[in-house]
């Protein structure tokens, strides 16, 4: 029979079970009486006696049956298999029991065959004299809250079939001994403090196990399941675990193994889930894994593996899952991929791939889920995809695809998860979107896409989260988004709707975001969205609305966004937005707003960013202004406001931005303007304006292009993100620092060095300077820059802002904010000596 090396698998647990419960049922060894009946049976009705009434909780209802001096007879939990062997088996298992092993005088059961104690709350070391029941089979401790290690003396228990000590607090190594154990089939140790290096025929998962896993583990010629995962365990996988010829489960997954995929994996035929995920391998994905010709289950995200993804793989008929996300995987999807047509989940995500998705995909018909998230795929989804109607999560995001979406996306009603952001497709949405009542998550945002939003969706009753922005989508809101209980986040700016806000969104009370931006929306601004109690952010931005702003706003106590620049709205400030406390950020610039600005707004105390420019507010700035401590910036320019400015401001109050070209400030003193370092000017004193440049994300490789409109850059400033001219900005940071010398650095951190450049703008910018990796590229490219595009959008008040960086053959720069003062650490030090 194989030996198994068993850990957590719930399946595994199973088996393991009906074979503990067939062997129990129907094996009898033959152990010779070594006492006469009469006088054993005192001497193990007194051991069990004596220790009961140890035990810290007795449970009396469950041990009452335990009296007199015969527990071959109707001793709960006692098992005499033959009168004259006296007990032969013990099995407490989640009896509630609580106390020590140590007072269970163990040598009064010669015969014993089975010791089940699981689930329980048993504490203390493993008494030795355990291990000196020599005919003991079964050893099931699991499931409590035993300490100590596991002795030398485990070796006398040479018949020991199976032994089972998961979750408990069991330490130190392994004792090479139990090697003599040959007996020993099943061997269960998980979620316990074990440590030291692996034996050579033992494996064992979410312990503390570190150092390589040896050659000898070939040896093992009988091993069937070997799980070795979350642990600390290095160097490479051996060629020799080729020789596992009956193993049918390798578990390696959460450590730290290096180096390639040894292609001797091929070797091992009865293999049907191999999980070699999140380490740190490298090197091409063997051919030889084709070998395995009844592997179900594949997994080796998570590395640094590269090259193509090999045919060979088609070969695999009896697979149904593959994933291969988050590594350096290139070329194209091979088309042997159509041959493995038990496939239901399929994810290749954050990789390199390029080119087409093959037709043969159309014959996946069992396919649930594929993702190919984040790669250089290229072409239109083929017809063929139309065959695969049971799609639960489909994601194509972040690729190059062009055409149509497949029509019969959610034909059978059970697809949840649907992203296809930043492409290029075009044509209407699928048909079969409209009465996805299965849907919950859907963003189509960042394409070309077509059609009446009006006819395109109807009650989504799962639907959480939808993203249609940037988009070409035309028509008006339909009143049924209201009757979508469960969605939390709305989005479709950046289209053509046109039409009014239909009130009715008002009954969407998850809604958490709600952006309507730059669309053609016209009436006015319903006060019913002042009954979504639970919203965050509402962007209504760059539409057409007019009216007032409705008082209801000011109910929605949880609001952090708020965005209505650029409308025709009139009328006052309602003074009730002073009660959403919680505002970061509050625009209402660029509309027709009258009347004074509320001194209610001064109660916003986390508010960082406020712009009521561009509207005809009249009257005195609020001295409460000036009490908004977390306030950073603060527009009311191009309105007729009078008076000075509040002295509650104090020094807080920094100009930026080259002076108005009129006598008061052309003719002012260099002490009239100064403490504004960022303001310039043609006048004494004052730094000269640079020219109006329009620049862009500092991004010298090739990037996806965003389909906004470059912005115009307000403030003069040379990092205005998404427009400018990357080689300029990358030759200034270079001229700037003369080549990166030393004199210009600033800090030196593990990932990077930081330098100090002033670029011919007159902006100064702290510049990090990533060290090299050892290919010299930066890995997962296309995440990195994603991630990089979110940070620049980033405003708080504790986060540096980053312009944008630049990757480029010969250096990976960060481009900051430069402030003064130093770093983290000098800071801290300075604290530490004072």
């Amino acid at each position: 029979m194989a030996f198994r090396v068993l850990f957590c698998s719930h399946v595994v647990l199973l088996i393991s079970l009906l074979h503990f419960a067939t062997f129990a049922s129907s094996t009898t060894p033959s152990v010779a009486a070594t006492a006469e009946d009469g006088k054993a049976f005192d001497k193990e009705a007194e051991a069990l006696l004596n220790w009961k009434a140890s035990l810290d909780n007795q449970n009396k209802s469950l041990l009452s049956l335990w009296v007199g001096d015969r527990p071959c007879i109707d001793w709960v939990g006692i098992t005499c298999d033959d009168l004259e062997l006296g007990v032969t088996r013990l099995n407490l298992s989640s009896f509630g029991l609580k106390g020590t092993l140590s007072n269970l005088n163990f040598s009064s059961f010669p015969n014993l065959l089975t010791i089940d104690l699981t689930k329980n709350s048993f504490y203390g070391t493993i008494p030795d004299s355990i291990f000196n029941l020599s005919s003991l089979t079964h050893l099931d401790l699991s499931h409590n809250n035993l300490s100590g290690t596991i002795t030398p003396s485990i070796a006398n228990l040479s018949k020991l079939l199976f032994l089972h000590l998961t979750r408990n607090n069991i330490s130190g190594r392994i004792p090479p001994e139990i090697l003599q154990i040959t007996s020993l089939q099943i061997f269960w140790a998980s979620m316990n403090m074990l440590n030291g290096s692996v034996p050579q025929e033992i494996g064992l998962q979410r312990n503390r196990l570190s150092g390589s896993v040896p050659p000898e583990v070939g040896k093992m010629g009988n091993l069937s399941y070997l799980n070795l995962q979350n642990n600390e365990l290095s160097g490479s996988i051996p060629r020799e675990i080729g020789k596992l010829g009956n193993l049918t489960t390798l578990f390696l997954l959460n450590n730290n193994f290096s180096g390639y995929i040894p292609r001797e994996v091929g070797m091992m035929r009865s293999l049907t889930q191999l999980d070699l995920s999140s380490n740190f391998l490298i090197g091409p994905i063997p051919s030889s894994i084709g070998n395995l010709s009844e592997l179900q289950q594949l997994y080796l995200f998570s590395n640094s593996l590269s090259g193509s993804i090999p045919e060979e793989l088609g070969l695999l008929k009896h697979l149904w899952v593959l994933h291969l996300v988050d590594d350096s995987l290139t070329g194209p999807i091979p088309a042997s991929i159509g041959k493995m047509v038990e496939l239901s989940n399929l994810r290749l995500s954050l990789n390199n791939l390029s080119g087409p998705i093959p037709t043969t995909i159309g014959n996946l018909t069992k396919l649930t889920t594929l993702s190919l998230l984040i790669n250089e795929l290229t072409g239109s989804v083929p017809l063929e995809m139309n065959n695969l109607t049971n799609f639960i999560l489909l994601d194509l995001s972040l690729n190059n695809f062009t055409g149509q979406l497949p029509k019969r996306i959610c034909h059978s009603g059970v697809l949840q998860h649907f992203a296809t952001v930043d492409n290029h497709f075009t044509g209407p949405i699928p048909e079969s979107l409209k009465n996805c009542s299965s849907l919950v998550r859907a963003r189509l945002d960042g394409n070309h896409l077509t059609g009446n939003i009006t006819e395109d969706f109807s009650i989504h009753p799962n639907l959480i989260y939808i993203d249609l922005s940037g988009n070409n989508l035309y028509g008006e809101l339909s009143s049924q988004w209201g009757q979508c209980h469960n969605l939390t986040s709305l989005k479709i700016s950046n289209n053509k709707i046109s039409g009014m806000i239909p009130p009715e969104l008002g009954e969407a009370n998850m809604l958490h975001v709600l952006d309507l931006s730059s669309n053609h929306l016209m009436g006015h601004i319903p006060k019913e969205l002042g009954r979504l109690k639970l919203l965050l952010k509402l962007h209504l931005n760059d539409n057409k609305l007019s009216g007032n702003i409705p008082s209801e706003i000011g109910m929605l106590s949880d609001i952090t966004h708020f965005n209505l620049a650029v409308n025709n709205l009139s009328g006052l400030i309602a003074k009730e937005l002073g009660q959403c406390s919680k505002l970061l950020f509050l625009n209402l610039s660029i509309n027709v707003l009258h009347g004074s600005i509320p001194s209610d707004i001064g109660s916003l105390q986390s508010l960082q960013s406020l712009d009521f420019s561009h509207n005809l507010l009249v009257g005195d700035i609020p001295r409460q202004l000036g009490g908004m401590k977390q306030l950073e910036t603060m527009n009311l320019s191009h309105n007729n406001l009078s008076g000075s400015i509040p002295s509650t401001f104090g020094d807080r109050l920094i100009l930026e931005g080259p002076i108005p070209n009129i006598k008061a400030f052309l003719e002012a003193s260099i002490a009239e303007l100064q403490n504004n370092r960022r303001l310039c000017g043609n006048t004494a004193g004052l730094k000269a304006c640079p020219k109006m440049i329009r620049v862009s994300l500092l991004l010298c490789q090739r990037v996806k292009k965003t389909k906004d409109k470059p912005r115009e850059v307000h403030n003069d400033n040379l990092f205005a993100i998404w427009s400018y001219d990357g080689k300029m900005v990358f030759q200034n940071i270079i001229e700037a620092t003369e080549e990166f010398d030393s004199k210009y650095c600033i800090g030196v951190g593990g990932f990077g060095s930081v330098y100090k450049a002033e670029l011919q703008a007159s902006q100064v910018v702290a510049v990090k300077k990533l060290h090299p990796l050892p290919d010299g590229e930066i890995s997962n490219q296309k995440a990195f820059v994603s991630k990089i595009r979110a940070l620049t959008e980033i405003r708080h008040r504790n986060i540096i802002k980053l312009y944008g960086f630049c990757s480029h053959p010969k250096h990976s720069l960060l481009v900051y904010e430069f402030l003064e003062g130093g770093s983290l650490v000098k800071l801290l030090n300075e604290v530490i000596k004072q």
